[in-house]
């Protein structure tokens, strides 16, 4: 069986949030074993599971991404939009915009130490749209 439904996130400010209590919040009928995939609806913005125990990881995983695609590259041409932008949509093509993950009795069957995070690339990106999909 599938079922979908979609979970609207309220706005973050940029940076990696974690959001997998906020997940298992508004999923609806974890029963058995299946998968859930998380679709993101947006192209500034990413998904990714990564330690939740820790969290100078999220302020790390900042700073490594605007390392590896910083804002105010000459070679931008897509700049109409604001200096975070181009570099918003190229960290979540880097990251991704969906997930894969296990349930197993109810529950994600997440490892210990991991979380899903919201990775917010821009300065202003609104609330979040994510589709969630599940396959029983």
């Amino acid at each position: 069986m599938i079922k979908q439904y979609e979970i609207v996130i309220p706005e973050h400010k940029r940076g990696f949030h974690l959001i997998t209590g906020f997940i298992e919040k508004n999923l609806k009928d974890l029963q058995g074993t299946g998968t859930v995939n998380l679709f993101l609806k947006h192209t500034s913005a990413a998904l990714t599971i990564n330690e939740n125990a820790d969290p100078d990881v999220a302020s790390d995983m900042d700073y490594s991404i605007d390392k590896l695609v910083p804002e105010n590259d000459p070679g931008y041409t897509h700049t109409i939009e604001g200096p975070d932008d181009m570099p918003a949509h190229m960290k979540s093509s880097l990251l991704s915009v969906s997930l894969n993950i296990p349930f197993s009795n109810g529950r994600l069957n997440l490892g210990t130490w991991q979380g899903i995070y919201l990775c917010e690339f821009r300065n202003h990106g609104g609330s979040r749209r994510i589709i969630a999909t599940v396959h029983t």
